[in-house]
């Protein structure tokens, strides 16, 4: 059984090899663009001007829902680092297999890294959210915090994805034009420009089946507690608060599921990059 120094140290190890790559990954990432960091901010308020004009001041989706702006924008920002980590993972191995070959360290690191380096992006877009909420007059709580937890959550879910697209990605090169694929289709799926209480109008079997995402459940929670008690939640479709327990249990699933597949995966990375 090991000690606790030996654990201290073998995880000390990983986790100064894991600063170093989020800080380079992060640094690297704009630096030969004009603008620099500032392309953090820009890639979700122009994907959020567009549609914005779009689906608010044409199509009208969101008038009947309060601060729709805002509702808008945050479900952007929390979509936009589902892809940010999922997108990074699927080239996480391929991408360092010049260190992965001549270097002995845990091989997750390297997809971790990606998951940090991205929860920066989403920090940065989270104080701007902010802005935007003062400027909307989205009252203040102290539910806000729970925006926290819903965070952890989406963190565990994307890199649980990220963990299997990248040991798959190592022998299946297909799998970056797939995972395209379903992240498109998946923007659509999730109810990021629209109010989920349509579908709910017109099928509430999809509706319940569509909510059981843990994506679309963290958005539509975090928008429930923050900007407005109209956007409907799990509870309110399923009528049982316990089946926020559903998304919840698929996170963990996932999470055994992925961590047990990339560490069995993991010790042929070298020979088949």
């Amino acid at each position: 059984m090991k000690t606790f120094e030996q654990l201290k140290q073998k995880y000390h190890y990983s986790a100064i090899l894991l600063r170093q790559l989020v800080i380079t990954d992060f640094k690297i990432r704009y630096k030969n663009s004009v603008l620099g960091y500032v392309w953090t901010l820009i890639r979700p308020l122009a994907l959020f001007a567009i549609l914005y004009v779009v689906f608010v001041m044409f199509l009208r989706v969101g008038d009947a829902v309060p601060h729709y702006a805002v509702y808008l924008l945050l479900g952007i920002i929390l979509w936009n680092y589902f892809v940010e980590v999922t997108n990074n993972g699927v080239s996480a191995i391929v991408g360092k297999g010049d260190m992965l070959c001549k270097l002995a360290f845990p091989r997750y690191v390297v997809v971790v890294s990606g998951s940090f380096s991205a929860l920066i992006s989403l920090m940065i877009n989270l104080m701007v959210f902010t802005f935007f909420m003062i400027i909307n007059g989205v009252p203040f709580t102290w539910n806000i915090l729970w925006l926290i937890p819903l965070i952890i959550e989406l963190f565990i879910f994307s890199l649980s994805i990220a963990f299997i697209l990248s040991a798959l990605y190592v022998r299946f090169r297909d799998i970056n034009y797939i995972w395209e694929v379903v992240l498109q289709a998946g923007f659509y799926a999730t109810p990021i420009l629209y109010p989920i209480t349509l579908v709910v109008a017109m099928s509430p079997l999809i509706s319940k089946i569509m909510i059981l995402n843990p994506i679309a459940q963290i958005m539509q929670d975090a928008r429930h507690l923050i900007i407005t008690q109209d956007a409907v939640t799990i509870g309110g479709i399923y009528g049982n608060t316990f089946a926020r327990l559903i998304p919840l249990a698929i996170v963990i699933i996932l999470a055994l599921i992925s961590s047990v597949y990339f560490k069995k995966k993991s010790p042929s990375f070298a020979e088949e990059i």
